[in-house]
């Protein structure tokens, strides 16, 4: 079974983000690390292809100057090659044509049984590239899988949802988008981290996968502008003397929550 995984490398969360002012988009220079969101799809892959016995997992990437720390981490948990598409012109890009450009690089790396992808990054949460992959590559999409397994040429998910979870099935090739907590991720062992340093890594361009046009140009949206949150308002307090249901029952009403 060979399965290829999306991969987002993004700036560490623990650290302040900041804001290029010419576009209003997060700044991405420097080091990368994997999004935690797509190191449940890695895990994911990596048992499914343990199970089958055979084949091996493949990582796609889309980040900004020849950026790999983020794959590797992916490529030291046991995959065993990637693809990172780094190109300037790819700044701005919406979710579509990232989906456009994450679909050539799948192809690039030939057939697969599986794509797997996080539900949504933890810096962008549009949820919808996963979706816009599958209808870019023709094949049928389950989202919010909470369990995966294949058999023969099937995948059956436990899709997960408000009031419990669907079982649903589709025939492979396929795109599955899974949820944080679908299995546990292995941290990487020293050994796994040190050959991962000789994992090949291809670095192409979007000319080179045939996709344009891409970034600000190839967007349906800008950001025009960005605003601080208003400051939270100091809460009523209501002193009980007997009759602060009373008053609770009017502050509901007047949000007219009842």
């Amino acid at each position: 079974m060979n399965v290829i995984v999306c991969v987002k490398q993004i700036p560490d969360p623990a650290l302040p983000g900041e804001l290029d002012p010419s576009t209003n988009t997060l700044k991405r220079e420097g080091k990368l690390i994997l999004d935690e969101s797509d190191s449940y799809g890695v895990e994911m892959a990596l048992q499914l292809v343990d199970k089958a016995g055979e084949g091996e997992v493949s990582l796609i990437s889309m980040a900004p100057n020849g950026e790999v720390s983020g794959l590797r981490t992916a490529l030291a948990m046991g995959a065993a090659k990637a693809v990172l598409v780094s190109d300037p012109e790819l700044a701005g890009s919406d979710a579509l044509t990232t989906a456009k450009v994450l679909a050539a690089a799948a192809q690039k790396l030939g057939d697969a049984d599986l794509i797997i992808a996080a539900t949504e990054s933890s810096d962008g949460y549009t949820g919808t590239v996963p979706e816009q992959m599958a209808e870019v590559l023709g094949m049928p999409s389950i989202t919010f899988a909470k369990s995966v397994a294949v058999e023969g040429g099937t995948v059956k998910v436990a899709r997960q949802t408000e009031a419990g979870y669907d079982e649903v099935e589709c025939p492979t090739p396929a795109l599955v988008s899974v949820t944080a907590g679908v299995v546990e991720p292995r941290y990487p062992s020293f050994k796994g981290i040190m050959a991962a340093k000789s994992k090949p890594v291809e670095e192409v361009t979007a000319a080179d996968l045939g996709v344009t046009p891409v970034g600000w140009a190839g967007a349906d949206q800008q950001i025009t502008d960005v605003a601080q949150a208003p400051a939270r308002e100091a809460g009523e307090i209501i002193e009980d003397e007997g009759e602060a249901h009373l008053k609770i029952v009017e502050f509901l009403e007047g949000l007219k929550v009842i």
